[in-house]
């Protein structure tokens, strides 16, 4: 008799990836897991949100389908067709920037910055802009083709997803942000001492350095924590 007959069909196991657990001000659970670089996903009420994902980061056949998939911008690290479709079901929705909606042959909801959208029940999402604004790095992530951020608020809790930027003005002048995220890997997106300066004028309740891998340039993560430990609550996960 084979083991098989013995034991039966062994489902296969949901993976496990670092999470953190938070409780929105109605009182509504938010758990954001991480699985890699800039792709995580945003859980709540039984909704599965995921954000940039990318097939190397994460098993997603054998995580729950999505309601909604979130992707910032069209650059291969943050937009992977194939993932997504592994995700979606026919009642999936993607929210994408506006570059990325030219790779779906389906209506996606399309966001520029400035923009607001509710893919939804109980999800609220703006759309800001994402850019370099360093001298000889403009190009990586040009601000004329409308990149986005996402400000996710869930029951009253922002949390604030960044694509690909620098510390541009929109940024600086976030304000009430519970969870920051911020991308810092050089020379694509932010600098320690950017990043540094970012948390420090928006003061979130936690930050995450996430996308800070890579690259050939090493994100030296313990400066940034002396850089910001005082402005928030550093949380490092292994987003590499």
């Amino acid at each position: 008799m084979s083991l098989l007959s013995l034991f039966g069909c062994a489902k296969p196991q949901t993976p496990v990836y670092p999470a953190d657990t938070f409780t929105a001000p109605d009182g509504t659970e938010v758990t954001i897991r991480f699985f890699g670089h800039a792709s995580l996903a945003v859980e709540f009420q039984g909704k599965h949100i995921y954000v940039d994902p990318v097939a190397d980061n994460a098993d997603y056949g054998r995580l729950p389908k999505a309601d909604a998939v979130l992707v910032t911008h069209s650059h291969y690290d943050h937009l992977d067709r194939a993932a997504i479709d592994t995700l979606t079901a026919r009642s999936s929705v993607i929210v994408c920037d506006r570059t990325s909606a030219e790779a779906f042959d389906f209506e996606c909801v399309t966001m520029t910055p400035g923009m607001t959208a509710e893919p939804l029940p109980g999800l609220r999402i703006e759309a800001y802009p994402a850019y370099n604004i360093s001298e000889g790095h403009t190009q990586f992530h040009p601000r004329e083709r409308e990149d986005c951020a996402y400000l996710l608020d869930i029951g009253g809790l922002k949390i604030y997803i960044p694509g690909d930027t620098e510390d541009t003005p929109e940024l600086l002048a976030l304000k009430d942000i519970d969870i920051l995220m911020l991308p810092v890997n050089q020379p694509y997106t932010m600098t320690v001492e950017q990043a540094a300066r970012a948390v420090n004028a928006i003061k979130p309740k936690i930050f995450y350095p996430i996308h800070y891998g890579q690259v050939d340039s090493t994100t030296d993560l313990d400066l940034l924590v002396s850089k910001t430990q005082e402005a928030a609550e550093v949380r490092i996960r292994p987003m590499e």
